[in-house]
């Protein structure tokens, strides 16, 4: 019997499906990274580069994935931008 750990606390997940118009895309589950791919290969591969090379991080969809790269990674240096405008407001 095979057992598969699950991937750890500090890894992101990776999804990666097809759009709309029929492309591949790479997304990471916050928005950190992504990009657009012609072939399935290629996506899993950028995906395990920016990885560090864990495919238990990678979730292929079965449905339609956008691209979107509209999120906003929080930093340190945003968190605290942020606590500093809510103590103002």
């Amino acid at each position: 019997m095979i057992t598969i750990e699950p991937p750890s606390c500090s890894s992101s997940l990776i999804f990666i499906g097809k759009n709309r118009r029929g492309q591949w895309v790479a997304q990471e589950q916050n928005g950190l990274f992504g990009g657009l791919f012609v072939s399935r290969a290629n996506a899993v591969r950028y995906a395990l580069f920016e990885n560090g090379h864990h495919p238990e991080t990678i979730i292929e969809t079965a449905g339609l994935i956008e691209l979107d790269m509209s999120a906003v990674p929080v930093t340190a240096a945003t968190s605290v931008g942020l606590l500093q405008q809510r103590r103002v407001a």
